[in-house]
């Protein structure tokens, strides 16, 4: 069984031994090791079950640690870099040749960021490396928000989950690449479209949505199914519509705010009573997980507000659905 710990110390010495760690950022727990060694990151592609081909998100403890591994960084990368970090935005860069393709896909770009999270940024300022950490659970699961969540998965598969309580901001980092140095959303995330238009300006939203037989993905986090239940997931606008067609079914349902009164629903969950999108992003793994073991027929998701975190909210949901 994989040990729960608070211990840091612990974990730097399991990591500068080339093994593995969960760790707690504020937006999921990421599965973490060494970005220098090609043992700890092929056991976190192995543990995972996740291709090669889709590269891992590096976290750094600082931004002033970015120009060690990327090549250059343009002008809006580094206002959002200001803007933002610690925190929950990934930046796509060009990437110094000391960074291993095993870490970037093959790809010349690398995905970094510095996260938002007191225990894994002491973390790394006790390291002498960098940490590769997707997130940790298997490839295309709903993903880890405590390190239960972490436990459930992995059982004695890792020998330590770094415990830093329930992610505050729940779902994950908002990726950003660059084309002709100017910024391109690759994957909606904990940071909202209009906190980043506010720094650089209206942004374009890259198609993101990549089936695991096309070409490479520009970053992690842009297959077609993704986060995903393994009870059946729909998403819908029309929920009663939707409870009709499956009324002889165990249905669990996933609501913003309001509550629904029919006798078809098994069990409902409001992600935000109260209608904020905040709260609703930090519980939506949450409450995947917990409608994920009640062992139902179908999960209804309602779709959010089309605004703010909304879109990142509907962005996962819509992997989830993805069968």
């Amino acid at each position: 069984m994989s040990i729960i710990s608070k211990d840091i110390s612990k974990a730097v010495a399991l990591l500068t031994a080339e093994d593995i760690v969960a760790i707690p950022t504020e937006t999921v727990y990421g599965l973490a090791g060494n970005i220098y060694s090609e043992k700890a990151i092929k056991a976190i592609f192995e543990t995972k079950k996740r291709p090669f081909f889709n590269p891992l998100i590096v976290h750094i403890p600082s931004i002033d640690e970015l120009s060690n591994i990327v090549e250059h960084i343009p002008a809006k990368a580094q206002l959002l870099a200001e803007a933002f970090w610690p925190g929950p935005i990934t930046l796509v860069l060009k990437k110094k040749g000391i960074i291993p393709d095993l870490i970037t896909g093959g790809k010349d770009t690398v995905a970094v960021r510095v996260p938002n999270h007191p225990t894994t940024l002491e973390l790394l300022n006790r390291l002498d490396f960098p940490l590769a950490a997707p997130s940790a659970n298997p490839f295309s699961s709903i993903s880890p928000t405590t390190a239960q969540h972490v436990e459930t998965y992995f059982k004695d598969a890792i020998k330590m989950v770094l415990d830093g309580g329930a992610c505050t901001s729940g779902i994950e980092s908002t990726i950003i690449g660059f084309e002709n140095d100017e910024p391109m959303i690759y994957r909606l995330g904990s940071k909202s479209l209009e906190d980043i238009e506010a720094i650089v300006g209206t942004i374009e939203i890259k198609n993101s949505v990549k089936s695991q037989t096309e070409a490479i993905p520009d970053a992690p986090g842009m297959l077609e199914r993704h986060y995903a239940p393994k009870t059946k997931t729909i998403l819908t606008t029309n929920i009663l519509e939707s409870i009709n067609l499956h009324k002889n079914k165990r249905i669990g349902l996933l609501t913003f705010q309001s509550e629904i009164d029919h006798p078809n629903i098994e069990v409902q969950i409001a992600l935000s009573t109260s209608g904020v999108l905040v709260e609703s992003a930090s519980n939506l793994y949450d409450v995947l997980h917990q409608l994920d073991k009640m062992h139902l027929d179908i999960i209804i998701a309602e779709e959010f507000p089309d605004y703010g975190l909304g879109k990142s909210i509907n962005d996962r949901l819509t992997r989830a659905t993805k069968h």
